[in-house]
């Protein structure tokens, strides 16, 4: 279905998760947002509500999932909404806030009802979707063909420097079509946030005598682990699964190993999808006296990249939307 008033752009994968769709939609609020009424459609996956639902300075990730709720926190100003039917909720957030210009779809690319206006396809460096399977044999969702729907291929997570060759070769072997354009992207983290009170009262992170346990439920936790042990004397990785719902024997588990952990220096790292996690009061009450931080990320673009995804997405926006 296609929808004449609102312009939607889909950010998806043909991966089982992991490639870094959630930082690449917040770029393109960034990108957007000062000109724009903008709304982020999300399916809320593993929230226990149903249907559509709003999030407002209440919602927790039970009521809408991990990711949107990050996006609340992120951009309050935005209109942040979830529905497991994405045609349904394009009507409600068109009948509810009829300003809204564009929507932007969070992993939509399996959901054929919708046919969006911009279907990027975001897919990792270091696990190129023309090197998968389709599940059980492999983590992809559907066959490899399945790319030929994307308007604009993203090869995300790449390395900082990326030489010309390499980009050579990656494009070479995804062999684009005619109509797809194909952008490099990579992650920069940030300065670490403090989440508690006990963080923001630590007197000293002196990464290269800092032991750290790294707390994660994210798909793909790798290059964050790799790049703390490039910083850090000691790191222990607390590893779950995508998106898991941190309980109490969890809380007390981080408790003893923080307690064992060696060295005088030590802190908690997690990543702001976990944060969303850890921020039910059952959960957060628990781990108050322990100094945890969030690393937050960004994305930026290779070479000209930036420039040219920034206008092709403009353009299109600008050329399809109405006063």
């Amino acid at each position: 279905m296609n929808f004449k008033d609102v312009v939607t752009i889909n950010v998806g994968n043909l991966n089982i998760g992991g490639v870094g769709k959630t930082p690449h939609v917040a770029y393109l609020v960034q990108l957007l947002q000062s000109n724009y009424n903008i709304a982020i459609l999300s399916r809320g996956y593993k929230r226990i509500t149903k249907g559509f639902v709003l999030a407002n300075e209440t919602s927790s990730f039970e009521d809408i999932g991990d990711e949107p709720l990050q996006y609340k926190k992120k951009f309050n100003d935005c209109l942040i909404a979830v529905d497991e039917k994405r045609v349904r909720g394009i009507q409600q957030i068109k009948k509810l806030y009829p300003s809204t210009k564009v929507v932007l779809l969070d992993d939509a690319f399996q959901h054929r009802a919708v046919n969006p206006d911009i279907n990027i396809l975001v897919t990792d460096y270091s696990n190129l979707f023309i090197y998968d399977n389709v599940l059980p044999s492999g983590r992809l969702r559907e066959p490899i063909y399945g790319y030929k729907r994307a308007d604009i291929i993203i090869v995300s997570k790449c390395p900082i420097v990326l030489s010309p060759i390499d980009r050579r070769r990656i494009i070479e072997e995804i062999k684009p079509k005619n109509y797809q354009d194909i952008y490099f992207s990579y992650v920069s983290y940030n300065k670490l946030t403090p989440f508690n009170t006990t963080a923001e009262n630590y007197l000293t992170l002196d990464n290269k005598n800092s032991s750290v346990i790294l707390l994660t439920g994210i798909a793909n936790s790798f290059p964050l682990y790799y790049y703390l042990k490039n910083n850090y004397k000691v790191v222990e990785h607390m590893k779950f699964p995508d998106h898991h719902a941190f309980t109490e024997n969890d809380m007390e588990t981080l408790k003893t190993k923080f307690s064992n952990l060696i060295g005088n220096n030590k802190l908690i790292i997690t990543t702001e999808k976990d944060l969303m996690r850890l921020s039910l009061p059952k959960i957060s009450s628990l781990i108050n006296d322990l100094p945890v931080f969030y690393i937050p990320i960004e994305i930026n673009f290779h070479g000209d990249d930036k420039k040219n995804f920034d206008q092709q997405i403009t353009n299109y926006v600008r050329k399809n939307t109405t006063n």
